[in-house]
This record gives C-alpha cells, sequence and structure tokens, in this order.
C-alpha cells in the first residue's frame, strides 16, 4: 500500500535551532549543522561509497581533473536517503522552497591532492532568472572528510546571494588582477568536522578549494530546487522504481512522485497521481 502524502509544515526536530540556521542563511547565505551524520553514519556512508570509488575522473575542469564523483547517490543505499531527507534537513528547506519541492542533484565528491581551486559560480545559475533574486534551489555539502582550508575546504563569498550580476562580475575581475576591494574580503574558507553539513543559497557565488594537502577530502552534495523547476539529474531515470519504491514517503516526493500542488495537473502520468505509478500493479494508460 502507497504511503500517505506528508504534512506540508512538518513539526521542528526537537532542540534543533531553526531560527539560528535561517538568521544565517539569510545573512551570509550559509549556515552548518555541525553533528548531521554521527560516526555510525559516517562508517556506513564510506562502506556504502567505496565500491564505486576509484573509477572516474572528472571530464573538465568544473568537475575537476583529479576529483572523483558518483552520481546519484540516493539510488546505492540507505545511508544516502538519510542524509537527504534529515528532518533537520527539511525542516530548513521548508521555509525556503514551496511544498513538494525536489531533489535536484545528489552526489559524492572526492577532491585528490594536487586538484586546483573549482572556478567560482552559484549554484543555480542556469535558471534564467536575473539577479538579485530569491534561490531557486538550495544547495549543502556535506563533510565525510572534516574541510579545512588546505584539502579543499568550499571557498564562499559571505552576503553574494544577494548581489545583482554586475557585483559578481566585479568581484571576478578583482580576483583575476588580484585586488582588494570590499567584496574579495567576504571571502569564507569552509572549515568543518566529519559529519558535518553546510546548507547554502543557491545563489551564493563559491567554489571548490585547492587540494594542497597530501590526503584526498571525500564529501557529498544535494541539492534541492523548486517543485516547478527542472532538476540537475533526473531521478525517474537515474533510481529504478523498485528500488523508490522501498523509501519513505518524504524521499519519494523529494524524486518527483507527487503532483505540484494538490489538484495541479503539474507532474500527472496519464491522468493520474505519479505515487500511483510506484504500485506494482499499475497499468501505464499508453498500454491498456
Amino acid at each position: 500500500m502507497l504511503k500517505q502524502k506528508i504534512a506540508t509544515q512538518r513539526p521542528v526536530p526537537t532542540g534543533f535551532d531553526l531560527a539560528r540556521h535561517m538568521a544565517e542563511l539569510d545573512a551570509n547565505g550559509f549556515t552548518v549543522i555541525e553533528d548531521y551524520l554521527n560516526t555510525a553514519q559516517l562508517e556506513r556512508f564510506r562502506d556504502g561509497l567505496a565500491p564505486y570509488l576509484g573509477t572516474y575522473r572528472g571530464r573538465n575542469p568544473f568537475e575537476g581533473l583529479t576529483t572523483e564523483r558518483v552520481y546519484t547517490l540516493v539510488g546505492r543505499g540507505a545511508v544516502f536517503e538519510e542524509a537527504a531527507s534529515d528532518p533537520r534537513l527539511l525542516a530548513i528547506l521548508d521555509q525556503l522552497l514551496a511544498p513538494n519541492y525536489l531533489l535536484s542533484a545528489d552526489h559524492a565528491i572526492c577532491i585528490y591532492p594536487g586538484e586546483k581551486a573549482q572556478r567560482l559560480h552559484s549554484d543555480d545559475s542556469f535558471y534564467p532568472f536575473p539577479r538579485p533574486r530569491p534561490s531557486i534551489s538550495i544547495s549543502t555539502i556535506g563533510a565525510i572528510d572534516a574541510f579545512t582550508p588546505k584539502n579543499g575546504g568550499t571557498v564562499m563569498y559571505r552576503g553574494s546571494h544577494k548581489w545583482p550580476a554586475e557585483r559578481v562580475r566585479a568581484l571576478m575581475v578583482a580576483l583575476d588582477r588580484r585586488e582588494t576591494t570590499a567584496d574579495t574580503q567576504c571571502v569564507n574558507y569552509l572549515a568543518m568536522p566529519a559529519g558535518a553539513l553546510c546548507v547554502f543559497q543557491g545563489t551564493l557565488v563559491h567554489g571548490a578549494g585547492a587540494n594542497k594537502s597530501d590526503a584526498p577530502r571525500l564529501a557529498y552534495t544535494n541539492h534541492y530546487c523548486e517543485p516547478w523547476a527542472r532538476p540537475q539529474e533526473n531521478f525517474y531515470l537515474g533510481v529504478p522504481k523498485e528500488t523508490v519504491r522501498a523509501m519513505s514517503r518524504e524521499m519519494q516526493i523529494l524524486l518527483g512522485y507527487e503532483l505540484l500542488t494538490t489538484g495541479s495537473i503539474m507532474g500527472q502520468v496519464g491522468g493520474y497521481n505519479p505515487a500511483k505509478t510506484l504500485d506494482p500493479e499499475f497499468v501505464l494508460p499508453v498500454l491498456r
């Protein structure tokens, strides 16, 4: 039997300081949940990822020519589902995105020694709406290894999520010229312990740092977008339906198995709620 749709407003987990995280997201563009994954989850994450590592390097400088990425984590094990749908994270996302928002991207990132710094960018820049504007997507990056300025900790510019495009371009020019300006001094080198999660606005200017250490730095990133926006990853094709069927209702909605809103036709499958396609006995109308 299919699970019922979750309520639009979930209760905030006991002891979670949602107000502080929301204030930091508004002021700086990012916030850190330091105890997001516990020791056991970190071990399960490493064990679950191990079979997929060691076979891939980035295809271009943006992906990282000395960086390994493993895509569609959520289809590879329960611990990755837990990381993508933790109630503390959902409590934040509930404040920033419309109900039934979607998981947009979900992959591991292992930056090896010698990797150069990634080009600065904002994660939802491919949505063609001018800045400044509210974020259409919200990003997270989780530390499996501790982040330091030396091992590729993400470079972020405080407050840049509110900057217009002209100001972002001016920052890039100043950095290229190695000039010091008020905006170049907004730089923050993300440092956080293993198990921590950084949540940041999709409009925040950032980029992975260079790994100048002698060890790889393993992390993962999950992005979430408005329910009307196209996700980066096509999870309908990337995650087998048999796997989705066993997931929590929260996770099914994040993957798109729900209408845009109650009574909407956006996302329907042959006139049906997409969740009905998870019923093993459901036959697609075009096959009847």
